[in-house]
């Protein structure tokens, strides 16, 4: 039987050091807000020359004095994702005649506008979903285990459980801020909708070793037993299971990752950092906090 709690600290530490880069990456680099959150423009057009994306995006800037202008190749349609500021319909109509000056025929694909009103709703909702998600979760944990007592009482298995999330939902938003620093990533919906299924995923896997847990205090016949032996056991027995399960979602996100659609990359891999670090806290922090709260 391996002896994880015995190792404890090493991989609490290790979590420490993944989730302290993430807090510092967001502080130093922040979010850059997609269109759905800061307002602006979402267009993606078929040229007839087939011109790449970078080579769009500059023309747009060198013609419009723009600073910034995401152009995001998308080769299963042959065509280019722009995110622009917010247009009006005479500006819309300019900038689709100056590719068509530049570059051929163009073909509108989609067309999209949203306002700095709409986006900041938009971000507002978001927020209290993530936070309303890890209250209720943590709620229902401590209710689902209200009747375990000993040794430890059932809000602290709600509260372990809200760390563990938390943790996970950081550590994939450290790499997002940092990839919106070096590769322009932006935070929108999709990046929200990411983070939940994480949690979503997370929680599944603490509950399974936390329930495990709870079966074998309610058949431990000793009065004096020990608590963390009793842990360690519960991991080992869950573990292979635990591994098993993330392992068929981590195969199939790596195949979306490397044969999917460019537009949904990003999104991919955040949920595949998520599902990585939920499968690691669900065995080797959750439980340990258990066992270090129960010392003291």
């Amino acid at each position: 039987m391996y002896d994880i709690i015995g190792k404890k600290y090493l991989f609490l530490g290790i979590s420490a050091v993944l989730f302290i880069a993430a807090v510092a990456s967001m502080g130093t680099y922040g979010f850059k807000e997609g269109i759905d959150f800061a307002g602006g423009t979402s267009w993606q057009v078929r040229i007839t020359e087939n011109p790449s994306a970078e080579t769009v995006g500059e023309a747009l800037k060198e013609k419009f004095g723009l600073q910034e202008v995401i152009a995001i190749p998308e080769p299963t349609t042959k065509s280019i994702i722009l995110r622009l500021p917010e247009l009006d319909e005479v500006m819309h109509a300019d900038y689709r005649a100056t590719l068509e000056k530049e570059f051929g025929a163009v073909e509108e694909l989609s067309y999209e506008v949203i306002g700095p009103a709409v986006g900041n709703e938009l971000r507002q909702k978001a927020l209290w979903a993530f936070l309303g998600v890890l209250i209720a979760i943590s709620l229902y944990i401590a209710f689902a285990f209200r009747h375990v007592s000993r040794p430890i009482s059932s809000w602290k298995y709600g509260f372990v459980t809200l760390a563990t999330l938390f943790h996970d939902a950081v550590i994939p938003l450290g790499l997002v801020a940092y990839l919106g620093h070096t590769k322009g990533v932006e935070v929108n919906t999709n990046i929200v909708v990411a983070i939940l299924v994480i949690i979503g995923f997370s929680v599944h896997d603490t509950i399974v070793v936390f329930d495990r847990i709870r079966e074998n205090l309610r058949t431990e016949k000793s009065s004096s037993f020990s608590f963390k032996d009793l842990v360690n056991r519960s991991m080992n027995q869950t573990m292979i299971r635990s591994i098993n399960t993330s392992l068929t979602l981590i195969l199939t996100l790596a195949a979306l990752l490397l044969f999917g659609s460019t537009n949904l990359f990003y999104f991919v891999l955040t949920i595949l950092v998520g599902v990585v670090m939920g499968t690691y806290s669900s065995i080797f922090v959750a439980s340990p906090l258990l066992v270090l709260w129960n010392k003291r």
